[in-house]
């Protein structure tokens, strides 16, 4: 039986899935010349091209994609055993991986996490900000954030934070210089601010619900940006109304620096859920992050009065 580099596989694999030596490089931990020569030397003793190169792109052939689906899935299962043999250690090892929206992880991810690192040296932790929904399966991540209306139906879903609202806010200097709208077809007439979806690409419509009653406006402005902390510091520059889940606005709405409006038409929605694919068996690093991230509290953190709630979206 002639015996195989599965180095040389594995890397082939990491190539195919990222799309680039350069990341494919970094993650292996090797230059990117060793592993050029890696993918050559695979290729010249399989007698057949895997990968199609361009001075921008790098894809699997049509052989390569074959290989890819054949060994890919088993480097995964191997890795994942692997993980699962921190159970016989004293103390829990592994990396997770989670892909998020930069003010969640700051405002909820981080908090909670922090303390289980300090205990659990050897748990390694990697956030992906991202502001697109990402396909955590192909892209390898252990598991995703996002708002519990927008995850597959085929994924466990575990929320992590309190339900949400939405709020409209601007400068007081802007409402000085304009009427504040009494309903949500008022903001017509007014400059907003809007943010347009990383990966659909569509501008997101604002919604507002009061009793049995729904609207969803279509609002205008000078400005459009795809990042929610870029939204809310756009509103403090007086550049129009924002809106945003209200947490995002907290801080600003509490000292003055930003009004709010509409409140009545601001109902609550399910929060933030971390998600992960319902065909993976969870490692004991990824079970210890899970239950942290379930816990109520998070760590170092005021409970707001009534009204003020929390929140954040990747707009994506």
């Amino acid at each position: 039986m002639v015996r195989r580099n599965l180095n040389d596989l594995l890397s082939f694999v990491t190539v195919a899935r990222e799309g680039s030596f350069t990341r494919a490089a970094a993650i292996l931990g090797v230059t990117q010349s060793a592993l050029s020569q890696a993918i050559s030397g695979l290729e010249a003793r399989l007698e057949i091209r895997l990968l199609t190169r361009t001075t921008r792109s790098v894809s699997p052939t049509a052989a390569g994609e074959r290989l890819l689906q054949a060994i890919g899935h088993r480097f995964d299962e191997i890795e994942a055993e692997l993980d699962e043999l921190s159970e016989l250690r004293d103390k829990p090892a592994g990396m997770v991986r989670i892909t998020c929206g930069d003010h969640v992880l700051k405002t909820t991810l981080l908090p909670k996490v922090a303390p289980l690192m300090h205990k659990y040296p050897d748990v390694k932790v990697e956030f992906d900000v991202n502001y697109g929904f990402r396909d955590i399966v192909a892209d390898r991540f252990d598991a995703g954030v996002r708002l519990g209306d927008t995850i597959d139906k085929d994924m466990i879903a575990v929320p992590i934070g309190p339900k949400l609202k939405m709020a409209a806010v601007a400068t007081p200097d802007y409402f000085a210089r304009h009427p504040k709208p009494k309903t949500p077809e008022d903001l017509t007439r007014h400059t907003c601010i809007n943010l347009r979806f990383p990966t659909q690409g569509g501008l997101y419509v604002w919604e507002f619900a009061r009793k049995d009653k729904q609207l969803n406006v279509r609002v205008e402005g000078q400005l459009t940006l795809n990042s929610t902390p870029h939204i809310v510091q756009a509103a403090l520059e007086g550049l129009g109304l924002a809106f945003l889940p209200e947490e995002e606005f907290a801080p600003h709405i509490e000292e003055g620096r930003l009004t709010r409006v509409l409140e009545d038409w601001c109902a609550p929605f399910d929060g933030y859920y971390l998600y992960y694919p319902s065909r993976r068996q969870p490692s004991p690093a990824f079970s210890l992050v899970l239950a942290a991230l379930r816990s109520q509290e998070t760590p170092g953190r005021k409970r707001r009065q009534p009204g003020l709630l929390s929140r954040e979206e990747e707009a994506g």
